[in-house]
């Protein structure tokens, strides 16, 4: 019988204030796990999320830092070791878009901050969580990559260079820290529903443009997506590491073509 059951596991979820790192950080707690939630603005929502942990009878704190930051990164793994005791679980949710634009119009700052914020960040992250898991010979680390870790966005050159880099760094930490007993995976989230492209969703010719693109017809939901990372981060996915789950109702397969290319 298959049981998602992280009792006793701590977990820590970046940018777990809205979004799909909330649902994430909803999910990790409905399994049982404690989780201390990371975030840099807005932390009445992050108080909110925490409380919802807390009534499930789990664990949580709420953390303000800059995951592109070291210093900072370091004080929040400080603060997860005091409050929870140390670490099973990392989840690298925190990401930026950034601005659109073609990259001869776009100033290296814009670039410089997408690539810290959504690659380095995790970098930072999983440096100091692997320094904690190795030694205990035992975690996992989930990154939240995008389907434009393959799929080019026109505009978004260091948005879709910072996924695809993601990608190629959870499989090269997967193959260091395999043999420690910690495993190192992706998820891939195609157009799921959030507050942040509500403008999208919530305009019809938007949407079924968008629609279009999705061999399901449809955009996910944000506990589609967080309820994988629960699966992943347990014992019934014991044997992944190095991959990327793609969750995205079949964008990546190029819809287009469903409609004759």
């Amino acid at each position: 019988m298959i049981n998602i059951n992280l009792t006793g596991k701590r977990a820590l979820v970046t940018g777990g204030n809205s979004g799909i790192g909330e649902a994430v950080v909803d999910a990790l707690s409905d399994a049982g796990a404690d989780v201390a939630v990371n975030y840099i603005s807005h932390p009445d929502a992050a108080g909110a999320v925490v409380e919802r942990v807390k009534a499930k009878g789990s664990r949580s704190v709420a953390i303000q830092a800059d995951v592109s930051d070291e210093t900072q990164v370091a004080g929040m793994f400080e603060k997860m070791d005091s409050a929870l005791g140390g670490i099973d679980i990392l989840v690298n949710n925190a990401g930026i878009d950034g601005k659109a634009g073609r990259a001869w119009e776009l100033d290296t700052a814009h670039w410089k901050r997408v690539l810290d914020i959504n690659l380095t960040g995790a970098f930072l992250m999983s440096h100091e969580a692997l320094r904690r898991m190795v030694g205990q010979r035992s975690g996992v680390i989930i990154n939240m990559t995008s389907v434009h870790e393959m799929i080019p966005w026109s505009g978004y050159a260091a948005y879709t260079a910072s996924k695809a880099g993601l990608s190629m760094m959870t499989k090269t930490l997967a193959q260091e820290a395999a043999p420690f007993g910690v495993r190192v995976l992706s998820v891939a989230p195609g157009a799921i529903k959030t507050p942040i492209n509500k403008s999208v969703w919530s305009d019809p010719g938007g949407l079924a443009d968008l629609n279009r693109k999705i061999p399901m017809g449809r955009m996910g939901e944000r506990a589609e997506i967080a309820g994988m990372v629960a699966v992943l981060a347990s014992n019934v996915a014991s044997y992944a590491t190095g991959s990327s789950i793609f969750i995205d109702g079949g964008m990546t397969d190029f819809a287009d073509f469903s409609h004759g290319g």
